[in-house]
């Protein structure tokens, strides 16, 4: 999706993905969501926090990843017009990655918004161990292994999804920032991204790699010492072209209807 962030209630010009599993998509979407099954969690919302990370869960050398730029995948967009409730993010986390077995309770998925958002990582044959340990989140990856990211709305809200991986932004592979363009996740429905976009039409995979084969090792935007983090930004987004409507406040109940003050005057 291409968007250019102003100010909210500028425009914004986001890329709608056009996938068949998802129900009708207006910001960026992917069109190539192959997930088998829908992310489900239990899991209070947290971000997490590098500074937090302790040596105990700091991956050795040997078991660090990056990703590296895999695979062509199809993966229609399309541009749409929608626009930021709020100038700042509603929610962000980060997760950390590697090719270990890191403490702490093994999830499915993670929770964003109180639920109203879920996140997962999932391959072709089912999810990738997430691990949650002291309010923080760690994803257990291999070598060689093609990921997606997949985001479940659980709610009637619009939202847009601002995906980093290894500090690149996964639309157009700059260096990442929480203001960037992101893809659109309509309501009641999934995105699943796969990978770094390339064109309209198709994204190079998501691959687990040693940190130097990274594609943020190997181009200008990257940097090797940013490899094996993942983070997500949300905001709530609106169709500019549709009228905003107010539901009346209903009125309030009475306990004592009658009771309107001292005794009228005579008419």
């Amino acid at each position: 999706m291409i968007f250019h962030h102003k100010k909210s209630g500028a425009a914004v010009l986001l890329l709608a993905l056009l996938t068949g599993c998802s129900s009708g998509v207006t910001v960026q979407e992917d069109s190539t969501a192959r997930i088998l099954t829908e992310p489900n969690s239990d899991i209070s919302p947290a971000t997490a926090d590098s500074s937090l990370v302790s040596s105990v869960e700091e991956a050795a050398e040997s078991e660090r990843l990056g990703t590296k730029w895999g695979d062509d995948v199809d993966s229609k967009v399309k541009t749409v017009d929608l626009r930021r409730i709020n100038d700042e993010p509603i929610e962000q986390m980060e997760i950390r990655y590697a090719d270990k077995a890191y403490p702490g309770r093994v999830i499915n998925s993670m929770s964003l918004l109180a639920g109203q958002v879920d996140f997962s990582a999932a391959t072709d044959t089912g999810y990738l161990p997430l691990y949650r340990n002291d309010g923080s989140y760690y994803l257990r990856g291999q070598a060689g292994q093609a990921y997606s990211l997949v985001y479940r709305n659980n709610s009637a809200k619009t939202y847009e999804i601002v995906a980093s991986v290894d500090g690149l932004n996964v639309l157009n592979g700059s260096a990442a920032s929480r203001y960037d363009r992101g893809y659109v996740l309509r309501p009641n429905s999934h995105l699943m991204i796969e990978g770094f976009r390339k064109n309209q039409n198709s994204v190079a995979s998501f691959t687990f790699s040693a940190p130097g084969d990274a594609y943020a090792a190997n181009t200008a935007a990257g940097s090797i010492s940013n490899t094996g983090v993942i983070g997500t930004t949300v905001y709530e987004l609106y169709d500019p072209a549709k009228p905003k409507t107010t539901q009346p406040k209903p009125e309030q109940p009475q306990a004592y209807p009658a009771d309107n003050g001292y005794a009228p005057a005579p008419q």
